[in-house]
């Protein structure tokens, strides 16, 4: 848990400010053993219960003395048990496989995208709100194959956390969701791929105009036949739209 400040110990110097879960004698213990399932709140539980378990199993001499260092990992004040925030996402990279979901069958695009903005764009879940889309199937104690699926490691790993951007190249030529939906007679399937191998999913270059050869693009509709496109400039703002375009 990330604190104010670094607050280093006199007789080992060691840091005691946060929690390291790269420590090696940390990364070695699995997940559940300090952050239980016990409801599907969105917010992983601190481990810490009664008799600080299971922090004191391997910490025992120095949970002995309620004035050891230690207690600032998680206390801003030890005597009075004031607990530290929940610290932001900052070291847990997260993994999700787009192809092994799909092939439940009973998962689709919007069972955890919703239009955003206006239907221009699509929310990607992120955070600690992404839980609540993967807990309804991730559930305290929930298997797979006979794989608990239950645990942050099923997703999380230990690297730096990079949020996925929602701004792609496509919303700032005017491309909106909400007009490329079912009315339309499209579905995600119409433009996205889920990459072999890869659990990815692919998407179209937001180019009408200068896209790459045998590329699938805005173009590979917008051509003039199926829809509008080519060379008739007097049809640019159905894509162009706003003061922030330009060619």
């Amino acid at each position: 848990m990330a604190g104010p400040t670094t607050v280093l110990s006199q007789s080992s110097g060691v840091d005691y400010s946060k929690f390291k879960h790269n420590n090696p004698n940390h990364s070695r213990l699995p997940c559940l053993l300090c952050h239980r399932r016990e409801t599907n709140a969105p917010r992983p539980a601190m481990p810490g219960g009664a008799g600080h378990a299971p922090c004191a199993g391997c910490h025992a001499k120095e949970f002995a003395n309620s004035g050891h260092q230690i207690c600032t990992i998680c206390h801003t004040d030890p005597q009075a048990g004031t607990v530290k925030a929940f610290p932001r996402l900052s070291s847990f990279g997260m993994r999700f496989d787009h192809a092994r979901h799909q092939n439940l069958g009973r998962l689709s695009c919007n069972s955890c995208h919703r239009p955003l903005r206006g239907g221009v764009a699509l929310s990607i879940p992120a955070g600690f709100n992404a839980h609540t889309n993967c807990f309804g199937c991730h559930t305290q104690r929930a298997q797979s194959n006979g794989r608990d699926i239950s645990s942050c490691g099923t997703c999380h790993r230990m690297e730096r956390y990079a949020r996925a951007s929602q701004s792609a190249p496509a919303f700032r030529v005017g491309f909106s969701h909400a007009k490329h939906d079912r009315s339309e007679g499209l579905n995600c399937n119409e433009c996205h791929r889920i990459q072999a191998g890869r659990g990815r999913v692919s998407a179209p270059q937001p180019l009408n105009h200068h896209a790459a050869p045998r590329a699938f693009s805005c173009m590979s509709c917008h051509d003039g036949k199926r829809a509008f496109g080519g060379d008739d400039f007097s049809v640019c703002k159905r894509c162009h739209t706003g003061t922030t375009w330009r060619f």
